[in-house]
């Protein structure tokens, strides 16, 4: 992939991402000024923003399937019972409060090394990527992960599997949705439902209870997703179908050279290497 942010020629990036659409090779247009509004905008009022065909047409189909022997022969299987904060036990909490009601995960996971010059690796390591998402965050700058493992995920959730409700550690997640099931497998969340300042222990017990209206979100493939997750509650519903929902977690950090460290990567991965 080339270095530059514009893209021309053979670049990658033309195969893989619906310029027409989404001008995030040119930096300095006025069309991407005005799509960095609208992001910004839309993330400010819903504490998200999406893009739905950010991939050209068949696109997602083809990255999909690059990857799914990969998936199907060599992912690792998290499968856990946690609570929302994916804790074992809040300071302020008894251990029998309802905020800390347990659930259950379970996706498949592969990490950057095993899919070395793919569309979903090849697009997060072109820099104007990384300058779209900063931009749209209003940050100066954002750095791909160092880590070899976990700068690039891809997860896939088959029938009856979901990732439960919880609070991300990062403050934002970037992903590209590859398949989405037929049925199921729908994103949910609750905007704000805590602060930094108020951890609202009483507004989590409600919503672990089913007494909090939700947002439902279904998601077509090809759909980029960049969403503040820090104090919003959310989860990915169980998939209902045999056909798996696929979706690649891009990492990106203000800082350079952020790693994992080894205890987090046998806790995700299973393999520190």
């Amino acid at each position: 992939m080339q270095s530059s942010r514009r893209c021309h020629g053979g670049c990658i990036v033309q195969q893989i991402i619906n310029l027409d659409r989404y001008p995030l090779h040119s930096p300095d247009s006025s069309d991407w000024q005005a799509l960095v509004g609208d992001c910004r905008e839309e993330l400010a009022a819903n504490g998200l923003f999406n893009l739905p065909g950010f991939l050209r047409p068949r696109t997602a189909d083809v990255a999909a399937d690059e990857l799914r022997q990969l998936l199907r022969e060599s992912a690792f299987t998290h499968a856990r019972e946690h609570n929302i904060y994916f804790k074992q036990a809040i300071e302020d909490l008894p251990d029998d409060h309802p905020a800390l009601t347990r659930f259950r995960t379970v996706n498949h996971t592969i990490c950057a090394d095993q899919m070395r010059n793919s569309f979903v690796t090849r697009l997060y390591e072109w820099p104007g990527f990384a300058a779209f998402i900063a931009a749209a965050m209003h940050k100066p700058n954002l750095y791909t992960m160092a880590d070899p493992l976990a700068r690039v995920n891809v997860m896939t959730y088959r029938d009856g599997e979901a990732l439960n409700w919880h609070f991300d550690r990062a403050e934002f997640t970037t992903t590209l949705l590859l398949q989405a099931p037929l049925a199921g497998g729908e994103f949910e969340y609750v905007k704000d439902l805590r602060s930094d300042a108020d951890p609202n222990y009483d507004g989590v017990a409600s919503l672990v209870r089913g007494e909090l209206p939700t947002v439902l979100m279904p998601l077509d493939a090809g759909t980029l997703t960049v969403f503040r997750g820090k104090n919003t509650a959310h989860r990915v519903t169980p998939v209902e179908s045999n056909l798996e929902r696929i979706i690649a977690v891009f990492s990106f950090y203000e800082n350079e050279g952020v790693r994992f460290s080894e205890e987090e990567r046998l806790g995700f991965y299973g393999r520190s290497h």
